[in-house]
């Protein structure tokens, strides 16, 4: 599958200068979709992970029928204000400002083998901050999955203590 000519690039979005690859065209042809999913879970699967975490908001979009194939629980990480029972946070530099994550206090604990599932892997921040709150929690990150990664941000170097998966590099 060449997922590449799937995804559309936006210039100048959400901010000047920034280049953001949309998923949307990947994600509503039902034979893109189903790949990517089944891919990014074998990948989960080798990894023996029983939590699924999807960061805001294309994170949700992914991870969920993820976690779904797997028969494991999906944790959502979202922003500031969203969750409506305790949580822990984490503050963040995103490639184009700052940025925190939330995740309920209770989302997991010591045992759990956690795979993170996004969209894109840019700078690697919003990883790093989901990685924080899992390890914060107790919980084992066993691995990282993305649809995309822009590799001259080099994201990947925050990460290479973690298996990654990525579909397609840019």
């Amino acid at each position: 599958m060449k997922y590449q000519d799937y995804i559309k690039n936006v210039p100048n979005f959400p901010i000047e200068g920034i280049q953001f690859k949309d998923i949307t065209p990947l994600i509503g042809d039902e034979n893109a979709f189903k790949h990517a999913i089944d891919e990014l879970t074998e990948f989960s699967k080798t990894l023996k992970a029983n939590k699924v975490i999807g960061p805001d908001a294309r994170g949700f979009i992914i991870g969920a029928p993820v976690a779904y194939a797997l028969n494991a629980g999906f944790i959502p990480v979202r922003k500031p204000g969203k969750l409506p029972r305790e949580v822990i946070t984490y503050d963040y530099e995103l490639e184009y400002g700052k940025n925190t994550l939330c995740m309920h206090k209770d989302a997991v604990k010591k045992g759990d083998r956690v795979v993170i599932i996004d969209d894109l892997l840019a700078t690697g921040g919003t990883m790093e901050a989901t990685i924080k709150l899992v390890e914060t929690a107790g919980a084992e990150v066993v691995g990282l999955g993305f649809m995309i990664e822009l590799i001259d941000l080099n994201g990947r170097e925050k990460l290479k203590n973690y298996p990654i998966k990525v579909l397609m590099q840019y």
